[in-house]
């Protein structure tokens, strides 16, 4: 497979940096908050992911003078407005701190004046309930706030608009000393309130201060340790049971991802993270089972964060955590819009969910279709789990199951490892697609929900799909390792078929959308890991899973994927630890979760310390503690050993020993490991690729079958264009916009 190459160049001012000054627009790989500034004082946007795209009307802004002027003599204006008076010293700093409100939305101009100089920040102001960049709102959207529960038990209640919005609210909680959370109740502390002692060293009282609101029609929450009777805490203020670092949780799923507010987040009242003084934040909109959209995922995050620095200040640095559907988000968030995660811990880890997800799901099914119905009894459950390439057979059905999503119609008779339509909320279920019943209605599909990326595809007037099968050969390894017979082999290609648009099987293969297949690779939805991916810290842990006799779709081969396309665009991929079967937990019993977070901690501390001008992927790798290393935990015999060396996909060694990566149908049939080719490159058939000799008539068969050629897996992909950069937008703002 040839390296991808990444784009850094400027994706928006191309009338140079005059534009970039006017407007805001900053280099697509720059991952810092906006700055600008002249040479005694700059003005810092430190709550807006860029000045370009505040959302809510407010801003956090420090204005950074040098020691020569007094920050007396500081003017700030805003559209011609004096606004000083909303600043103040920022603590620890000779600066300015401000919190800039009362934005309409559009354009504004931020002015600091002090000795004669000045220097500007044009903004760009959004609604509070989006979108900034990822195209317009899906309807219909079903509000829910009033099904979410809040900390205390009680009812967020009823929106007060269509936007799903509520007023943001504040609750307290206290962890007993038989450590469950309660409502801190009024007037004298409870008898059994706990203690806790953070990284900071700070003995303080097991009271969580919960921050309730909405934004991007998501519900948010941001919970951290706080004591009531002391002031409350704001960007000058900072709370004593605060350490100054933020985590932000992630929900897994998928399935029925789409048309939903969601009535969860992530979760923020977590042991462990609390305990220690990180603060915690989450979204409703970032449980990939209420939202299965990485893009609006993103645009959430940063929005969210925003409302966090603004209410508590800029953190020391955030660190993205979330298993399967959270790895997803960690993972593209990280790569697509750098800056908004400093690092990620993720588990039971995907790339992403476009390419190496649903290339193993929909394959899954054409396999269990054509083994059960279109050859029933041809193949050994044996010779189907070579083919299919899975650890265990039950994955087959598990995984046809989980294509669900991109299936969209619902069928009360049809088989589980067949259905789809999955919605989450009852009042979408007389809302969904049916080609006869309802054409019209909303298709629960992953392609759907992201239609402002792929577009529309013209022959099926539904979303494009970045999705084909033209030219794999299915079971090609298990042919030459003489698993199945040729005749078996030659049998699947012929009959497996594809596909179509509603995700009913078809003779023929299903063909990419080219222009999807474009945006999927060259905007993010296929991680690319050549962003911000390139420069973050990341900490790859899961149990191991491959094994289950009933199928798991969590396969340890998507790790090494995720690493490969590392390796293949950055040339290394030395910012990236996998650790796989310890006993994920915050307590004495089971440390090993807490034990990640920590090194994870002295990471990005020992990152932050370096100011030498080296670039940062070189400081990354520098920061790495030399005991934070790939590992497997052997847990045999009911011991708990850790076993330090690099992780491989096929190599040897104890780790692989115990824990052994299978392949999946794609990988069978001579995938590469990344696993990231959406549409491959054909070339003609070549007796060198078989271990076997076709007759005559067998050779006319698999031509028959692959009349255009199979697939040269040591060529880039069909529409494989380079990924166009970071912060790119879908709309409305104009910065970065695709086109």
């Amino acid at each position: 497979m040839k390296r991808m190459r990444t784009s850094r160049a400027l994706l928006c001012c191309g009338l140079g940096a005059l534009l970039c000054l006017v407007t805001g627009c900053v280099p697509s790989v720059e991952g810092s908050a906006g700055q600008i500034g002249a040479a005694t004082l700059r003005i810092v946007t430190l709550s807006a992911a860029r000045p370009y795209l505040v959302s809510g009307g407010d801003l956090l802004v420090r204005v950074e003078v040098d020691d020569t002027v007094r920050l007396r003599d500081v003017v700030v204006l805003l559209d011609d407005a004096d606004v000083t008076r909303r600043f103040r010293p920022d603590p620890g700093r000779h600066a300015l701190l401000g919190l800039v409100t009362g934005l309409i939305d559009g354009d504004h101009l931020l002015i600091a004046r002090a000795r004669g100089e000045e220097v500007r920040q044009q903004l760009t102001s959004y609604p509070i309930t989006g979108p900034m960049i990822s195209g317009p709102h899906e309807q219909p959207f079903h509000c829910q706030t009033k099904e979410f529960e809040l900390v205390t038990g009680d009812s967020l209640g009823a929106p007060r608009d269509e936007q799903c919005s509520v007023e943001t609210r504040v609750d307290y909680v206290y962890r007993s000393t038989d450590g469950k959370y309660q409502p801190l109740p009024d007037g004298a502390r409870p008898a059994d309130l706990d203690t806790t002692t953070t990284t900071d060293g700070h003995t303080v009282p097991f009271i969580v201060r919960v921050q309730t609101g909405t934004v991007n029609r998501a519900i948010y929450e941001s919970a951290m340790l706080h004591d009531p009777a002391q002031p409350a805490p704001d960007p000058w203020t900072r709370s004593t049971g605060w350490n100054g670092k933020l985590v932000y949780t992630h929900g897994g799923g998928c399935r029925g991802g789409w048309y939903q507010q969601g009535r969860r987040t992530g979760g923020v009242l977590r042991d462990g993270l609390l305990d220690r003084g990180y603060a915690v934040t989450s979204a409703s909109l970032n449980v990939f089972g209420q939202n299965c959209n990485d893009l609006l995922a993103s645009e959430t995050h940063m929005m969210v964060k925003e409302r966090f620095v603004e209410s508590y200040g800029p953190p020391i640095f955030t660190i993205g955590t979330g298993g399967s559907g959270g790895s997803y988000q960690s993972h593209q968030t990280a790569d697509n819009y750098p800056g908004v995660f400093d690092g990620i811990i993720v588990s039971s880890s995907f790339p992403d969910v476009t390419s190496a997800t649903i290339f193993t799901l929909a394959d899954a099914r054409l396999l269990y279709h054509y083994f059960t119905t279109t050859a029933s009894g041809l193949f050994t459950r044996v010779q189907q789990r070579a083919v299919a390439g899975f650890g265990a057979w039950g994955s087959i059905p598990n995984l046809s199951r989980g294509a669900a999503r991109i299936d969209p119609v619902f069928d009360g008779a049809a088989a589980a490892e067949e259905q789809g339509g999955e919605v989450r909320v009852s009042a979408l279920e007389a809302e969904r697609y049916h080609p006869t019943r309802n054409p019209d209605g909303v298709r629960a599909t992953v392609y759907d929900h992201t239609v402002n990326v792929y577009g529309v595809d013209a022959e099926t007037g539904f979303a494009g799909r970045p999705l084909d099968n033209v030219g794999i050969q299915y079971g090609l390894a298990a042919l030459n390792t003489r698993q199945i017979s040729t005749e078996q082999f030659l049998d699947v290609n012929e009959r497996i078929g594809g596909l179509d648009a509603d995700a009913n099987h078809v003779p023929d293969r299903h063909v990419a959308n080219e222009h999807a297949t474009r945006m999927a690779l060259e905007t993010g939805r296929i991680l690319n890991g050549g962003g911000g991916l390139a420069t973050t810290p990341v900490i790859d842990y899961r149990s191991y899973t491959d094994n289950r006799e009933d199928g798991d779709i969590h396969m340890k081969v998507h790790q090494y994927s995720t690493r490969a396309r590392l390796l293949e665009v950055n040339g290394h991929a030395d910012n990236h630890v996998m650790v796989v079967q310890g006993r994920w937990g915050f307590t004495p019993e089971r440390p090993d979760l807490g034990t990640l977070f920590d090194q994870m901690d002295s990471w990005l501390t020992r990152l932050r310390a370096d100011t030498s001008g080296d670039d940062t992927a070189t400081k990354v790798v520098r920061a790495r503690p030399a005991y934070l290393v790939d590992a497997c935990w052997d847990n045999r015999d009911g011991g708990h050993l850790k076993v330090d060396g690099v992780q491989t996909y096929d190599g040897e060694g104890l780790c692989n020993d115990l824990y052994p990566a299978f392949p999946t149908a794609r990988h069978v049939a001579g995938a590469p490991l990344a696993n990231n080719v959406v549409k491959c490159a054909l070339k003609p058939i070549s007796p060198d690729d078989y271990a076997v000799t076709f007759t005559a008539d067998e050779r006319a068969r698999l031509e028959r079958s692959f009349p255009d050629g199979v697939c040269d897996w040591s060529q880039d992909g069909l529409y494989s264009g380079a990924l166009r950069g970071t912060w790119l937008s879908f709309g409305p703002s104009p910065v970065n916009r695709v086109q």
